[in-house]
């Protein structure tokens, strides 16, 4: 080595050359990313899906809250969330509700038993969301708690019977209760 002033001035074969079969990582890209690179495009699918899958839906319920009232006997509620085809959150006063949907039945969404039914599931709560947009008057009518302490409601949307509405567009079955059958073939 040779020393020059302070400083050491390292001499070796090599550092003067590079390696040939480095097999670390490749260097970086240096300047911006061109319209070419799929790394662009992977982003905005992964955006697409968080705002399809998160930011839409609650931004439908919350329109939905802030536009449309429901009434029930005494007292007037909004609709806070549409948690599946016949399954609604209530919102009536300072108090927070669930209201299961009489007289019909729809899939689950929640726990299906095959893709078909879990699809069908989604179908129908955007159906649901869908009548409760189009509707300029909603009512519910209580009938009493069932055993998850969940309100029984009948539904009236513009005077007409919702469990008809789903029921004839082929979202739902009718249902009186008791044992319910199955969605998937």
């Amino acid at each position: 080595m040779k020393r020059k002033g302070a400083k050491i001035i390292p001499f070796s074969r090599d550092l003067r050359k590079p390696r040939k079969f480095d097999m670390g990582l490749p260097p970086k890209r240096q300047g911006r990313r061109t319209l070419l690179d799929p790394r662009i495009y992977l982003k905005g699918v992964m955006v697409a899906g968080f705002l399809g899958l998160l930011v839409v839906p609650v931004g439908a319920d919350t329109t939905l809250a802030l536009t449309k009232t429901v009434q029930m006997e005494d007292r007037r509620c909004r609709i806070v969330r549409v948690v599946d085809g016949d399954t609604v959150s209530l919102l009536c006063g300072l108090s927070l509700q669930r209201a299961r949907l009489t007289g019909f039945d729809t899939p689950e969404l929640f726990s299906p038993r095959c893709s078909a039914e879990g699809f069908a599931a989604w179908q129908a709560k955007l159906a649901l969301r869908v009548a409760f947009f189009e509707a300029s008057y909603i009512k519910f009518i209580g009938e009493g708690q069932d055993r998850y302490n969940r309100l029984l409601a009948r539904v009236l949307v513009d005077g007409q019977p919702l469990a008809g509405k789903m029921v004839e567009n082929g979202y739902a079955r009718p249902y009186a209760g008791g044992q319910r059958t199955g969605w998937c073939a």
